[in-house]
C-alpha cells in the first residue's frame, strides 16, 4: 500500500510540475475540478447530465488550458524538452488527446445521424431531451472506455500496479485540483488587473 501511495504521489506531481505551469490553465482546472465534483453528485440519479456537464465544460475547459496555455517550448523550469515530457506522460499526452477529444466531438453528429448509435440504444431519441439524455450516456460510455482503455494498455507496456494507480488518478484529479489551484483564479485576476495598460 505504501509504494501504491508513493507511485501516486509521484504521478500526480510529475502532472503538476511538467503540465500545469501557467496560472491561466490553474484556473481552468479549478473550474474544471468545481464542475467534475458537481458531476460526481449528478450521476447517480443523473448520470446523462452528469456527462454533459463533464465533457461540455470541465473536459474542455481542462484541454483548452492544455492546448492553448501551456507553453509548448522547453521547460527551464525541469530542464525538459517538450518531447521528453510528451514521451514520458504516463496518461494522454497531447497526441492521444487529440484522437479522444476528436470521437468526443464527433459523436454528437454520429447520434444525430443515426439515433439508435448503430444499435447501443434501444430507444432512439425522438425529442430534443432525448437526444442529450442519450447524447450524455453516449459520452459518458466514452470516458469511462478512455479510462479503462489507457488501464489496460498500462497493464501491457507497465504493468499492473502502474495502471491503476494512474487510473485512481484521473478518478481523484477534481478532488486534487481543486485544492491545488484553488487560489489560480484570483491570481489571474490580479495579474490581469497589474497587466492592464493605465490611461491617461
Amino acid at each position: 500500500m505504501g509504494r501504491f501511495r508513493e507511485q501516486l504521489r509521484e504521478q500526480r506531481w510529475d502532472d503538476h510540475r511538467y503540465y500545469h505551469q501557467s496560472i491561466i490553465n490553474q484556473a481552468l482546472h479549478f473550474f474544471s475540478a468545481c464542475t467534475f465534483l458537481l458531476s460526481y453528485v449528478l450521476l447517480w440519479n443523473y448520470p446523462w447530465l452528469a456527462a454533459l456537464l463533464a465533457w461540455g465544460f470541465a473536459m474542455t475547459s481542462r484541454q483548452a488550458g492544455h492546448f492553448f496555455f501551456e507553453p509548448k517550448g522547453y521547460d527551464h523550469v525541469n530542464e525538459a524538452t517538450h518531447e521528453y515530457k510528451e514521451e514520458i506522460k504516463v496518461g494522454y499526452n497531447l497526441a492521444r488527446k487529440v484522437v479522444l477529444m476528436s470521437l468526443w466531438a464527433i459523436l454528437p453528429l454520429v447520434l444525430w445521424l443515426e439515433p439508435s448509435l448503430f444499435g447501443l440504444f434501444a430507444e432512439p431519441h425522438t425529442t430534443v431531451r432525448g437526444y442529450l439524455e442519450n447524447l450524455g450516456i453516449a459520452w459518458l460510455i466514452l470516458g469511462v472506455g478512455a479510462i479503462v482503455f489507457r488501464m489496460v494498455q498500462l497493464f501491457i507496456i507497465r504493468d499492473v500496479e502502474t495502471g491503476v494507480v494512474w487510473a485512481t488518478k484521473i478518478i481523484t484529479d477534481p478532488f486534487t485540483d481543486f485544492m491545488l489551484y484553488r487560489k489560480a483564479p484570483a491570481e489571474c485576476a490580479r495579474a490581469a488587473v497589474a497587466w492592464r495598460p493605465s490611461r491617461g
